[in-house]
C-alpha cells in the first residue's frame, strides 16, 4: 500500500527545492493535500489508488470558490506528480468550479508616497524596490546582496528562474545607505545574521501604511508597479518580462485597469473628439 503521507512529503520538498516554491504556496499546498487524505474517499486496489474528493468537496463548500479551486488546483498537482513517478491514480470529483475573474488592486502612488515620508530604514528601502522593482514579497527576502548592481539587479523568481531588473539611482543610493547603516550579509534583508522572513517582511510594511490609515500589501506595490508602466505606455512584453511571468496572458490583466485613461487619450487623440468652437465629441 502507498503511503500517501510520505508521498505528500516527498512532493512538498520537490515543491520547494526543484520547483521554486515559497515557503507560503508549499504550506498551502500541504494543507490542501492533508485535507484529501482526511476527507476523501481513498480505496486501495493492489498498485491502484481511486481517490473520491466528493466527501472533501461537501466539506469545505462554505468556502470561496478561490480557495476551493486553488485546494483542488493543489491536489491535481499532487496527483500529477505521483503519476509522474509511475504511481497508478484514479482521480473522481475534482471537477473545476467557475471562479469570478477579479482584478489586481494595486495602490495608488499618492498612498505610496504617504508611507514611504513616514517609514523607518528598513522599511522604506522595502516599499521602494517593490514598487520600482515589481518583485514578489519571497524574491525580494532571498534577494544576495552580490546580486545587486548599480543600474540591474538579478533576481531569482518562481520556478528558480532568475531575471534582471533595472535598479534606480536614487534606489541604489538606499540600498547603499541601508547596507552602510545595518551592514552587509549575504541577503539584503537579515535579522541577527538570518535571512528575514517573509512573513516578518511582509508585516512590517503594512504596519507602515496600516500608521497612515491604508490596507496596502506587498503585492499591491508589484501591482502599482505593473499598473503604472502600462499606464505610461511601456511595451506589455518588456513589462511581462520585467514581472517575470511565464506567460503574458498574466500581464494582460493588467490592461484591463488602464481603460479609463485610454478613453481620456482617445479622446484628446482622435481629431473628431476635439474641442471646436461649436461643439465637443
Amino acid at each position: 500500500m502507498i503511503d500517501l503521507h510520505y508521498q505528500k512529503e516527498a512532493f512538498l520538498k520537490h515543491c520547494e527545492e526543484f520547483r521554486g516554491y515559497s515557503p507560503l504556496t508549499v504550506f498551502s499546498y500541504d494543507e490542501s493535500i492533508r485535507e484529501m487524505i482526511e476527507y476523501a474517499d481513498i480505496e486501495y486496489a493492489g498498485q491502484e489508488i481511486y481517490i473520491n474528493l466528493i466527501p472533501l468537496r461537501i466539506k469545505i463548500a462554505s468556502l470561496k470558490a478561490k480557495t476551493i479551486a486553488r485546494k483542488l488546483s493543489a491536489i491535481r498537482s499532487f496527483v500529477k506528480y505521483l503519476r509522474l513517478e509511475g504511481r497508478s491514480i484514479h482521480l473522481k470529483g475534482d471537477d473545476s468550479i467557475k471562479v469570478p475573474k477579479t482584478l489586481p488592486k494595486p495602490a495608488s502612488h499618492e498612498h505610496i508616497l504617504s508611507a514611504l515620508s513616514h517609514a523607518p530604514l528598513m522599511e522604506r528601502l522595502a516599499i521602494l524596490m517593490l514598487y520600482t522593482m515589481g518583485l514578489r514579497i519571497s524574491e525580494l527576502v532571498n534577494l544576495k546582496t552580490q546580486n545587486i548592481g548599480m543600474q540591474w539587479c538579478r533576481v531569482m523568481g518562481k520556478g528558480s528562474k532568475e531575471r534582471d531588473v533595472p535598479v534606480l539611482t536614487h534606489v541604489h543610493e538606499a540600498i547603499k545607505q541601508y547596507k552602510d547603516q545595518m551592514g552587509t550579509g549575504e541577503f539584503l534583508f537579515e535579522s541577527n545574521g538570518e535571512k528575514l522572513s517573509e512573513n516578518s517582511l511582509r508585516y512590517s510594511i503594512m504596519k507602515v501604511f496600516k500608521e497612515v490609515g491604508l490596507h496596502v500589501t506587498p503585492h499591491q506595490l508589484r501591482h502599482a508597479y505593473a499598473t503604472e508602466l502600462l499606464n505610461n505606455n511601456a511595451r506589455i512584453a518588456d513589462v511581462s518580462e520585467l514581472l517575470g511571468h511565464s506567460s503574458m496572458a498574466t500581464t494582460q490583466i493588467y490592461t484591463k485597469l488602464g481603460n479609463a485613461l485610454k478613453m481620456d487619450h482617445y479622446l484628446k487623440s482622435h481629431p473628431l473628439c476635439q474641442k471646436t468652437e461649436d461643439k465637443e465629441c
